[in-house]
């Protein structure tokens, strides 16, 4: 058996079978499926994997990184000000009443 040649191709230089192959694998998407490539140089790229019958592909994918720092994301998304007895005053909370006393569930 010969083993599969395998290649790495960029996602914008795929060819349509290619393309084809990675929505038939990843229909809902292949966020989740993303894998780090660390190159000898200390370099590293981010790829999916798809076969087809003759090659094997990883394929190159832009993959957007967040990395707002705490203060950034504190300013954009607004500063986590709650202390820890305010969050355990919200848990005990019944927003819809459903411990309601008229209940008897013993009945």
């Amino acid at each position: 058996m010969v083993p599969k040649k395998r290649l790495i191709v960029s996602y914008k230089n795929c060819e349509p079978k290619v393309l084809q192959a990675i929505k038939e694998k990843y229909p809902l998407g292949y966020g989740d499926a993303v894998i780090k490539i660390d190159k000898p140089n200390g370099d590293f790229f981010h790829a999916i994997t798809v076969d087809l019958e003759e090659i094997s592909y990883l394929v190159k994918v832009d993959v957007k990184i967040d990395n707002l720092s705490v203060e950034d994301f504190d300013k954009h998304y607004g500063a986590g000000e709650e202390s820890e007895d305010d969050f355990e005053a919200k848990e005990n909370v019944d927003p819809d009443n459903i411990a309601s006393t008229d209940s008897n569930f013993d009945e």
